[in-house]
């Protein structure tokens, strides 16, 4: 029998954890998955609300409600990705006594997880602006897409950096998943950087996720543009953080296995 390579045994693992994965989170209660795909629906109609009862219904020519969809979506997969990597190792560790299961690939299946819960997401977030006549009409859609990826990207190189932290000091976990719910408000998930003081702007924009959030932004409405975002910027603390993580994990792996 010809031994399987090693992208077929990768590719074998990350399929079985990913459908484990998503069973033990389909199957965790009732309740835990309901909150999963309402949390976003309620989260873009208590502030469509407080946007209405504070401001009136005038939003600059943008859809608020399609606005606040796309900016929670792409926050929560970004956040959910963080969380879920910081403690893929240590649920998993039963599963390191078999050599094919490398403790990255933990973290892979769970991103892997997040994306297709995200994916149902959009794809009912598309059915409910059809059917309320949101604003659909992207700028462009293989742009919104790549800003989708790059986040994706991103939230895989800082949540494999918290996970190796994690391992070794669960503190860490619980300090990030603190920092990812303030960061929400620096994020310009309720708003475009434009909307904001000049002043205030320089200081938004030293957060490298404000830049992936306006890249969303300046691809999907019309009336935005992408003027604010430094690709190079996101492209820096993208491969910063996970040059780190991949130094770390290397350096630790087998003590990630045997602790």
């Amino acid at each position: 029998m010809e031994a399987r390579q090693p992208v077929e045994i990768f590719m074998a693992v990350t399929k079985a954890l990913f459908i484990r994965e998503l069973n033990m989170r389909f199957t965790s209660g009732k309740a835990g998955l309901f909150w999963t795909f309402f949390k976003p629906f309620m989260q873009v109609l208590v502030f469509v609300l407080i946007k209405v009862v504070i401001f009136g219904r005038a939003s600059d020519n943008i859809d608020y409600a399609a606005f606040l969809a796309l900016n929670f979506t792409a926050f929560n997969m970004f956040k959910n990705i963080i969380s879920a990597s910081s403690g893929a190792f240590n649920a998993n560790k039963g599963l390191f006594v078999y050599k094919q299961v490398k403790p990255i690939d933990t973290i892979i299946a769970r991103i892997f997880v997040e994306i297709f819960i995200s994916g149902i997401i959009i794809v009912i977030f598309v059915f409910i602006g059809i059917y309320f006549d949101f604003d659909l009409d992207v700028k462009s859609l293989p742009m919104v897409a790549l800003a989708f990826i790059s986040i994706i990207l991103f939230a895989f190189s800082f949540g494999l950096l918290v996970a190796v932290g994690n391992k070794f000091y669960q503190s860490i976990g619980k300090v990030v998943n603190i920092l990812l719910t303030f960061l929400m408000f620096g994020s310009a998930v309720f708003y475009a950087i434009e909307m904001v003081p000049v002043e205030i702007q320089e200081y938004l924009l030293l957060n490298p996720l404000t830049h992936f959030m306006e890249m969303l932004h300046g691809n999907y409405f019309y009336v935005l543009d992408d003027r604010f975002v430094d690709y190079r910027y996101m492209a820096l603390w993208t491969l910063s953080f996970l040059f780190l993580g991949m130094i770390l994990y290397r350096k630790l792996e087998e003590r990630i296995i045997s602790e």
